[in-house]
């Protein structure tokens, strides 16, 4: 059967650095209520005019680099963001163009924090239908700009920052040691829409709105649907929690991080950890976890890599993936 393989993985952060410190002479905080809560210290904050097309295309250009391959190699972009350049086209027909790709398909996909997996699984689905060859699913977002910089329980939280995996179509064996995406799976539960928002948009103000959360609410929902996620795919691929080698979660808050691997008892050495440095960057978070830990060289071929991430609407889900 067709195997969606991991070809190569890049990321990129905007240059500007604000710490929590820098925070603290803006709004009533400080590092040690930041850091003690969050985990994060810092955040990458995208330049004026750097748009979310900007930051995806470094990223992209990373990872096709790695692959070895070119846009003109890609037949198909998938983008998660909630931060799109305009309403519309979609933001992956620029990155299109700009990587000199010139057939298949490009578009985006919005289902915030969860939106890598779930254009993972897109891409995924479509190499298996052999709808695509080359895919290159990207999350990019500019989150910095639908924030209220007065309210210190959101924009403490958020960053900007882009990720990006290179996709190839492989022959595998149909068994659970074959190389790529073994399984996806994906949920969402529309009750939790007004838990974590935007008060804003084309279609209500006319304007783009500014994030608001309950956050209590979402840290309760996120540790048990982001680990409940990755037990069933584990079980659907006739695997053990014990086999996964690296757990690779949404970068939202460390306590969140930390109560996930204790459900599913897998170590914090297992657990790819970035929110300390790059804050909750939505859709990029796992695609940037993913492009550090290849650089480092924690991912080695033949690792068993979870995904797992929860986002507004509620949306969640997990992806298991054979480096």
């Amino acid at each position: 059967m067709k195997r969606a393989v991991v070809a190569g993985c890049g990321g990129y952060l905007p240059a500007r650095i604000v710490t929590n410190d820098e925070l603290a002479t803006r709004v009533d905080t400080s590092d040690e209520w930041i850091s003690q809560r969050t985990g994060i210290r810092q955040r990458h904050i995208a330049a004026d005019g750097e748009l979310t097309s900007d930051l995806a295309l470094h990223a992209s250009r990373e990872a096709l680099a790695e692959a070895g391959l070119g846009g003109a190699d890609l037949d198909l972009i998938v983008l998660a963001t909630t931060t799109p350049d305009n309403t519309f086209p979609a933001t992956a027909t620029r990155l299109q163009t700009a990587l000199g790709m010139t057939r298949g398909a490009a578009f985006d996909i919005q289902a915030v924090c969860t939106g890598f997996v779930y254009a993972l699984a897109m891409a995924d689905n479509m190499i298996r239908l052999g709808q695509a060859t080359t895919a290159l699913v990207v999350g990019a977002e500019v989150f910095s700009r639908i924030l209220d910089w007065k309210d210190r329980t959101t924009c403490v939280l958020f960053g900007d920052g882009a990720g990006a995996v290179v996709l190839k179509a492989e022959e595998g064996e149909g068994t659970n040691r074959d190389r790529g995406v073994l399984s996806t799976h994906l949920f969402s539960d529309g009750s939790g829409y007004y838990s974590l928002y935007v008060d804003g948009g084309p279609g209500s103000t006319g304007t783009a709105g500014h994030v608001r959360m309950s956050g209590r609410e979402v840290f309760r929902h996120a540790v048990s649907r982001m680990a409940d996620s990755v037990e069933q795919a584990v079980v659907a691929s006739g695997l053990a929690l014990s086999d996964i080698d690296w757990l690779v979660p949404h970068q939202a808050n460390l306590r969140i991080i930390d109560s996930i691997g204790k459900k599913l008892d897998i170590s914090r050495d297992r657990v790819v950890v970035t929110v300390d440095r790059q804050a909750n960057t939505s859709a990029a978070t796992i695609p940037l976890a993913l492009a550090a830990a290849s650089k480092d060289g924690r991912l080695r071929r033949g690792q068993l890599v979870a995904l797992t991430a929860m986002g507004g609407g509620f949306t969640w889900g997990s992806a298991l993936v054979r480096w």
